[in-house]
């Protein structure tokens, strides 16, 4: 999906159809990717998942970093056509690095199909012989075995059993006749997918995770415009002529791998609560934001750009702290849900960041804007991850208890008076 889209990108006549195949096929593509790498990983650490994960996430900022260097050249000599044709011929070599990744327990349909192929290899008998044969008392067993009574009454019982398993096969195919074949297939469809959004309901009851979605949706409203920006901002100012010879973006992109590697490392220490750590970078990052309108000199704000990076490098994170929260056994399902309210904040980030810039022909108020959604994310995330809120959870717990004790004592000695007095 991810080749193919950008292929096809290359070949689109109208902005139209870029928004189906790049924006569309290209960024299903990627959530898919994505999503699989994390959880994959996940499965297979477990003492240094933190550092596995801030490994495999920096692969993405290396990647952006040498892509935002190189797109310029790229466009320049092949043109943007060219360069979204490299790109995709590229992103093939997704499928060769898919390659070795196996899952550690064996899907449904592989198990199926396996016990399918052991009972073609040894087939079941036509017939089975009865285990337990009744036989009426009027017959005369009491023969001998010679004799022309015993042949007759085997051939009684065998009539039997042949007419007996006729009438049960009869009875078998009217109750499978009576039973709406449609109906049956439909709720075995519906099924999964029934369990499905009943445990998504029971995640979303969590209240560490749901206020992790939400800080998770503001995060990516706030901080993936302003790095769309970065430059248009340095522009604007009069900060600088041209373009740099390293750009904004891939010093963000160079710091965000950093900041995923040093993260990923804090997060594996024992002292070190994952989920404070988090709202502590949501909060870095968003108070950098904030900075950026008012930084007056080209190196604050690539000083600036470089704290928005590491702080972004939060992301490798994501899976590690969900795997906390609802275990390993839940977690494709938990990280399906969190990116997509991350997918809602990115998508809704760049039209209002592009909105404020056309009512005040600034950037001002979009990084204000920016900053305030990631600065809140992070004071929402530390403020629901309180332990208060589980000692009061405790205490009412614990109270209820007491009175259900109690109520159980005052019963027990009422039950004790009746007694007495019978």
């Amino acid at each position: 999906m991810v080749a193919g889209g950008l292929m096809l990108s290359a070949f689109a006549p109208s902005v139209s159809f870029l928004i189906f195949s790049y924006g569309i096929v290209v960024g299903m593509g990627c959530g898919l990717v994505y999503a699989a790498t994390l959880t994959i990983t996940c499965q297979y650490f477990d003492k240094r998942r933190g550092l596995a994960l801030g490994i495999v996430t920096t692969g993405t900022s290396a990647g952006g970093f040498v892509y935002a260097t190189l797109q310029n050249e790229l466009i320049d000599l092949f043109g943007l056509d060219g360069c979204l044709l490299i790109i995709g011929a590229l992103a093939l070599n997704l499928m060769a690095c898919a390659g070795p990744m196996r899952p550690l327990n064996l899907p449904g349909y592989y198990l199926k199909q396996r016990a399918a192929l052991q009972r073609t290899e040894e087939p079941e008998p036509l017939y089975t012989k009865p285990t337990a044969i009744i036989i009426d008392a009027g017959l005369d067993l009491k023969a001998k075995p010679d004799s022309t009574d015993n042949a007759a009454v085997l051939k009684l019982l065998i009539n039997k059993d042949c007419t007996q398993q006729q009438d049960s096969e009869r009875e078998r195919n009217g109750q499978i006749l009576s039973y709406s074949i449609v109906a049956r297939a439909i709720k075995k469809r519906i099924r999964p997918y029934g369990d499905y959004f009943t445990e998504t309901a029971e995640l979303l009851q969590d209240r560490i995770f749901m206020a992790f979605c939400i800080a998770i949706f503001l995060f990516s409203l706030g901080a993936f415009p302003p790095v769309l920006f970065m430059e248009d901002v340095a522009q604007s100012e009069g900060l600088i002529d041209g373009v740099a010879l390293i750009p904004l973006v891939s010093i963000v992109a160079m710091t965000t791998g950093i900041g995923k590697l040093c993260l990923g490392i804090l997060a594996d220490m024992r002292w070190v609560n994952s989920l404070h750590l988090y709202a502590l970078t949501l909060t870095g990052s968003g108070v950098s934001l904030l900075l950026i309108p008012l930084s007056r000199s080209y190196v604050a704000l690539q000083i600036l750009c470089a704290a928005v990076g590491f702080f972004s490098g939060n992301w490798s994170l994501t899976s590690y702290i969900t795997t906390k929260i609802v275990g390993i056994e839940r977690l494709s399902q938990a990280h399906g849900i969190l990116m997509c309210f991350g997918g809602f904040g990115i998508t809704l980030g760049p039209p209002v960041v592009g909105w404020f810039f056309d009512w005040t022909q600034s950037y001002d108020l979009a990084f204000y804007f920016s900053g305030s959604c990631v600065l809140a994310s992070g004071v929402f995330l530390f403020l629901a991850a309180l332990p208060c809120w589980n000692k009061t959870t405790q205490e009412q717990s614990s109270a209820g208890e007491d009175v259900d004790s109690s109520e159980q004592q005052q019963h027990t000695l009422d039950c004790d008076k009746v007694a007495s007095v019978a």
